[in-house]
């Protein structure tokens, strides 16, 4: 069979950036341990509201963890709770996260956090905010007539 020069310069090519990607994949999921989120950690969504930590959302002091606090949030239509919340500056927070009905975005603007929110999964992210300010919580999955009104704020505060 005889193929063209061009044809196989683009076979080989085509084929050495398959062979690239598929390597730097490999490594970094067996060798470094890298791996999509997961969500491991599941709850009842009809029953949000009676099970921890959920049953209390907000911003609460731990002890003996790798984190300072746990600040926990319910999605629910068109709305996030707690709306507000004051956070020393420099503190490892642990955001815990779940919804009630559908899927929601949990994005706070200006940091690096970003979650997917499902119904009957946790979320959890962790954090050091090191910058004082506002943060602005936004929901970045479309879920409904009322999307562009699910809000909530972080306020960094010095100590």
């Amino acid at each position: 069979m005889h193929m063209h020069k061009l044809e196989k310069i683009w076979l080989i090519l085509g084929i050495s950036c398959l062979i690239i990607f598929l390597t730097t994949v490999g490594v970094s999921a067996f060798y470094m341990g890298n791996k999509p989120p997961s969500c491991l950690l599941t709850i009842d969504p009809e029953k949000v509201d009676q099970q921890k930590p959920f049953d209390k959302p907000g911003l609460h002091k731990v002890e003996g963890k790798e984190w300072d606090y746990e600040l926990v949030y319910v999605a629910q239509a068109f709305s996030y709770n707690p709306a507000k919340v004051e956070i020393p500056l420099g503190a490892k927070v642990k955001v815990i996260a779940t919804t009630k009905d559908v899927i929601h975005g949990f994005e706070v603007a200006g940091t690096n956090i970003n979650m997917m929110l499902e119904p009957g999964y946790i979320s959890e992210y962790t954090t050091t905010f090191d910058k004082e300010g506002e943060y602005l919580i936004v929901c970045n999955e479309y879920c409904g007539s009322g999307h562009h009104l699910m809000f909530s704020k972080i306020e960094v505060v010095k100590k």
